[in-house]
Formats: structure tokens, C-alpha cells, sequence
């Protein structure tokens, strides 16, 4: 699967943001705000973003191109975009290539079904499977993408099934995987399915003097548009928005909720609320129950300070630090101005792009034994130029620590993790004897003093879930599929 061969920048990445709106004023267009709402999710995808919209002439329009918001939805082509029901999109793909035809949202169409568009944030790991069952029936695709599977075994149910709740109820049996999506029909109606593992909420917001419905990937996009976030998508739960008429919970289907941990580890806005729980307090806990486990290690210590890596260590060190009394200290500043370290060809040209992103403010380093806090450690490549550049602005200590578990198995569900043969964990715990020593080599590895990771309890203690209903793959190689089909294709690769 193309999710596990991808290169990053070490960092792990997510798929997909959605944003749907529904204006309850047919002479209002919700393309600018639906361009806003993807703008509080930007971080979710920046390779495509795309927006398709229901008009006064009952067509679906869309529009999608490659890069950030305001590269392919310019304002020229926004203003052409005129209806009071759309869906919104910004991509990070894991599965399909960077044809365009891969972005979405995917708007569909043949002689004998009714037009539609989706826009979809997940992977579905049975894809290859159900890709190849449509072909021996003479369907013919234009992506090596899932999505276009979606959109065809939806378009396959509009013919025996009696309405669109039935068709998704139908559809979903047959997907294997994590997924949130929403479609949007040549009615104007808006439906959303949330399997469980990704996040999906609604909420409502007063848009140009009306009042309008919000489905979005994350709260933040909601607040954004001034609205207000009424609640979460259940998993299983099929939401339905006529333009006259509120959420109407169309059906519960039976689902495992298998939340994603990585939502509140990593990925998610720090202003979001996920699942009922605040994103931003969440990763405080990480942090202190980070302090907690390294509370002998502490005592030993004296003129130290706590330094985030920014942005996405910063919750974590200020729970640290509330934790362990110890100072917190801006030690690193980030230039925001700098996109996609992560294409750089060669080491010079990417320890040279962390450098234009990370700058050590040498007066608070210099001198002093850091904790590093970041929220994971997957490759390690990053971090050790981190270190490398604190400890040429004079650090006399790193100790990282990692505000979640080690990275031990690639991610099916739509995640962005490499194989576990470039996993800096897995590599070092084939040759450690125990956890303890995996972590001497991992400091040896990125120049670090100490390296330190919370445990999976301290995890689950600081989401606030049941372990039960949490997605712990990446960390403990316990994979959840429906059938034993698909578990032997991403297993073996074979069909």
C-alpha cells in the first residue's frame, strides 16, 4: 500500500480534512465560507483542496486542483461557484498517486445513476480487493485511488437500494477500514458517515445574515465560521441536512469505535474538541503523566528547563512543566513560512531546510540541560538535526522525550507511518535486549543524553477513552479488520 512507502520529513502524516455546509437561504453561496472552514483544517492535507457545490439549477459543480487553499481555489474560481449546499475537501493522500483525479471532493455521475459527489478522510484497507470484484463486472476506473471504489459501489447501490440512507448502510458493510465521509446529491441534501476511527462533528454558525449547518473533520473549523459546535458523529451514525430542516440522525449502525489516538497525540488543531474532549488539555495530560514517569530521573537534576519542539510539542511541555515544577523556556522558534521540508532530495538540503524552520534562541540554551519535548519520535531523522542544532547553540544536555509510546507497526488506516524497517524503534529493538536499552540507542542514534517515551497506559490515562474504543496500532500491532481477506492482502500482499 502506497500509505507505507511514502517519505516524509519524519513526521507522521494525516490523509484528509472535510467541511460541508448547508445554507438554509438558497440565494446564499457557501463556497467562500466552505474556502474558510478548509482553512482551519489546512493542516490535515496541502498537497489538493477542492470544493464542490449544489446550484439553483439542481447541477453539482466542482472544482479541485493540486497545492494549498489559496493555490488551487483562487478567489476567481471561488466566485464562480454559486449554490447554498457544497462540500469541501483538502487532501494528503495515501492511497492513489498525485493525479488530480485523485483529489476530491470525487464528483460521479453515469447514464444510469444520479449525479453525486464525496469527500472522503480514511483509507479503506480492502480497496485493492473490492477494486478488482467491480472490474470482473466491466466497471472501468480512472485513479488507483479508493475513493473512486467508493463512489462506484455507491453508485452500484443507487440501483437496488431504495433512498441514500440505505445505499450508505449498504455501502459501509462493504468497506473495510477507517473513514469519515460526506456526500452530497443532485438533491441538494448533504449525508455524513463516520465509521469510528475518524473524526467528524457538527455544529451550526450565522453566515452572511442566515443561519447555515456545519459538518466538519474538526471543531475548529466550525468555531472559525463563528458557529458553535453542537457534537460529534457517532460511529456508525448516518447524519442527514436538508437545507429546510436540522440534522435528522438518519440511522446508528453497529461499529466498533476504534477512535484514532494519533487525533490527540498528533494530528488534530490544539483548539479542537474531539469526541468530547479538548484536544489542547488532552496533550497537557500527555505531558504530565510524561513528568510522572520521569520523576526519580528529575530529582537528580538541577538548573534544567523545558523546551518544546514547535508547534506540535508545545501542550505537552507546558503539562511537563506544570507537572514537575520545572521552568518552561521558548528554546526553539519556528519560521511558519516554510512548506514541505520533507521533498528536500538530499541530507544537506533538508538539515539546511530544518534549519530555515527551526531556529535555537541561543541566550536560553546555551548553557543549560534541556528536556526536548516533541508528541512522537517516528523516524528520528528530524529530531536529530533538532539536537544537533541545540547542541550547537550551546546546550550542555538534550534529553527527548516523546509525549507518546514508540512507533512499532506501519499504519492501514490512513496514517502516514513509514515501515517498520524505517521505524528508528523497531530497528533499535531487534538488537536491545529490553525497552531500556532500545532507548540508549535511539539517544546514541539522534545525539540525545536520554531518550524517554510515555508508556501506553500513560496514553490511554490522558485521552480519557476506554482503552476498548481506541485505535493502538501503531503502538502495540494489534490490527482490527472485518474480514480475514483483507488481513491476508495487506499482511502478504496478495488478492
Amino acid at each position: 500500500m502506497e500509505s507505507i512507502q511514502k517519505k516524509s520529513n519524519g513526521k507522521p502524516r494525516e490523509e484528509c480534512g472535510i467541511v460541508a455546509i448547508i445554507s438554509k437561504n438558497p440565494s446564499t453561496h457557501v463556497a467562500q465560507a466552505i474556502f474558510q472552514g478548509l482553512m482551519a483544517v489546512q493542516h490535515r492535507g496541502q498537497e489538493a483542496a477542492g470544493i464542490s457545490v449544489f446550484d439553483a439549477n439542481k447541477s453539482i459543480n466542482t472544482i479541485r486542483e493540486h497545492g494549498l487553499l489559496f493555490e488551487a481555489l483562487p478567489l476567481e474560481k471561488l466566485s464562480k461557484l454559486w449554490g447554498n449546499v457544497g462540500i469541501g475537501h483538502v487532501r494528503y493522500g495515501t492511497a492513489g498517486g498525485k493525479d488530480i483525479n485523485n483529489a476530491q471532493p470525487f464528483p460521479f455521475e453515469t447514464p444510469q445513476t444520479p449525479p453525486f459527489a464525496i469527500a472522503f478522510n480514511g483509507n479503506i484497507t480492502n480497496y485493492h480487493l473490492l477494486k478488482e470484484q467491480l472490474k470482473s463486472k466491466g466497471i472501468i476506473f480512472l485513479t488507483n485511488g479508493d475513493t473512486e471504489v467508493i463512489a462506484n459501489l455507491i453508485a452500484a447501490n443507487t440501483l437496488v437500494t431504495k433512498d441514500w440512507v440505505e445505499n450508505l448502510e449498504f455501502t459501509s458493510k462493504l468497506l473495510d477500514g477507517a473513514f469519515s465521509l460526506v456526500l452530497l446529491t443532485n438533491e441538494g441534501d448533504v449525508y455524513a458517515y463516520r465509521s469510528g476511527n475518524k473524526p467528524l462533528c457538527y455544529g451550526t454558525a450565522n453566515i452572511l445574515n442566515t443561519e447555515c449547518y456545519i459538518i466538519a473533520s474538526e471543531s475548529c473549523a466550525i468555531i472559525s465560521l463563528g458557529g458553535k459546535l453542537i457534537g460529534d458523529i457517532q460511529a456508525g451514525e448516518i447524519l442527514h441536512v436538508h437545507q429546510d430542516h436540522f440534522f435528522h440522525r438518519e440511522k446508528l449502525l453497529p461499529a466498533e469505535k476504534n477512535h484514532c489516538v494519533f487525533e490527540y497525540v498528533y494530528f488534530s488543531r490544539g483548539d479542537s474538541i474531539i469526541d468530547g474532549k479538548s484536544v489542547h488539555k488532552t496533550r497537557e495530560r500527555l505531558g504530565r503523566n510524561l513528568a510522572k514517569a520521569d520523576e526519580e530521573f528529575l530529582n537528580s537534576r538541577e538548573d534544567i528547563i523545558v523546551v518544546p519542539v514547535p508547534d506540535s510539542g508545545r501542550s505537552s511541555a507546558l503539562g511537563y512543566a506544570a507537572e514537575s515544577g520545572i521552568r518552561y523556556e521558548e528554546g526553539l522558534m519556528k519560521n511558519r513560512y516554510v512548506f514541505r521540508s520533507f521533498i528536500a532530495p538530499s541530507q544537506a538540503e533538508r538539515m539546511n531546510l530544518v534549519r530555515m524552520k527551526l531556529n535555537p534562541v541561543e541566550s536560553i540554551v546555551k548553557g543549560k540541560e534541556i528536556v526536548l519535548i516533541d508528541d512522537s519520535i517516528v523516524r528520528g531523522t528530524t529530531m536529530g538535526r533538532i539536537v544537533k542544532l541545540l547542541r550547537q547553540a550551546g546546550a550542555l544536555k538534550i534529553h527527548v522525550r516523546s509525549s507518546c509510546p514508540p512507533v512499532r507497526s506501519p499504519c492501514f488506516y490512513g496514517v502516514d507511518f513509514p515501515s517498520r524497517e524505517e521505524l528508528i524503534y523497531c530497528r533499535k529493538e531487534l538488537t536491545a535486549k529490553n525497552h531500556e536499552e532500545a532507548c540508549i540507542q535511539i539517544a546514541n542514534e539522534i545525539g540525545a543524553d536520554s531518550v524517554k517515551y510515555l508508556s501506553i497506559e500513560g496514553l490511554i490515562d490522558a485521552v480519557e477513552l476506554q482503552k476498548k474504543d481506541l485505535c493502538l496500532a501503531c503502538y502495540n500491532g494489534k490490527y482490527w479488520f472485518k474480514s480475514d481477506r483483507t488481513k491476508e492482502f495487506l499482511t502478504n500482499g496478495r488478492i
